[in-house]
């Protein structure tokens, strides 16, 4: 799994006032939690821009003012109107507890249905997968040489060790269904056949 390391301050003051403070100096108010205790903090909008604006699942080795503990995102807050992070919320990471992470699927190969003309459908980007922090997977790869025409690839077909997809086993995440094009060119076929027996 990708780590990086950054750097936080403690908050001495939890309130709107301080963190309305800290954003206007370049500061992005956070909380870590899943320990002990809860520890408010700041870390720079700067340093978590290639934490947050990346597809890739991302571990922290956070040091809050020496203390340092590995963790990851569990949820970011952004302004409605300029986008900018406003807070985030980091779990702390223990490598003897499992913790459940939404993990980027990536398509691998070529599907034969879309090769003939199919139109590829995405319906999951991510699963939840649930694992202890060093058995979780960077991504998960679903292989399409096997997805033909009306074929989909489930949940339940996701193989992987020592983790578990939370998400329903029925659920759809990828399939290919037939296209326009290749509906039309199936009927003008099938027109023509007609027409050859006459």
């Amino acid at each position: 799994m990708k780590s990086i390391a950054i750097s936080g301050s403690l908050r001495k003051n939890v309130g709107k006032r301080d963190a309305k403070e800290l954003r206007y100096q370049g500061l992005v108010p956070a909380v870590l939690y899943g320990g002990k205790e809860q520890t408010h903090f700041s870390v720079s909008a700067a340093d978590l821009k290639q934490v947050l604006y990346t597809a890739d699942v991302v571990f922290l080795e956070l040091d809050i003012d020496g203390k340092k503990v590995r963790a990851v995102v569990q949820e970011a807050q952004f302004h409605p109107l300029t986008d900018l992070v406003t807070h985030v919320d980091f779990l702390e990471l223990f490598d003897d507890k499992e913790v459940s992470i939404n993990i980027p699927v990536n398509l691998t190969g070529t599907s034969p249905g879309v090769r003939l003309g199919g139109k590829l459908v995405q319906k999951l980007r991510k699963l939840r997968v649930k694992a202890l922090p060093n058995n979780m997977p960077q991504v998960i790869n679903v292989p399409m040489e096997s997805l033909e025409v009306g074929k989909s690839f489930r949940v339940r077909q996701v193989e992987l060790e020592n983790a578990t997809v939370l998400n329903n086993s029925d659920d759809t995440i990828v399939s290919v269904i037939m296209s326009r094009a290749l509906r039309q060119a199936e009927q003008e076929a099938a027109k023509a056949a007609k027409g050859g027996k006459k």
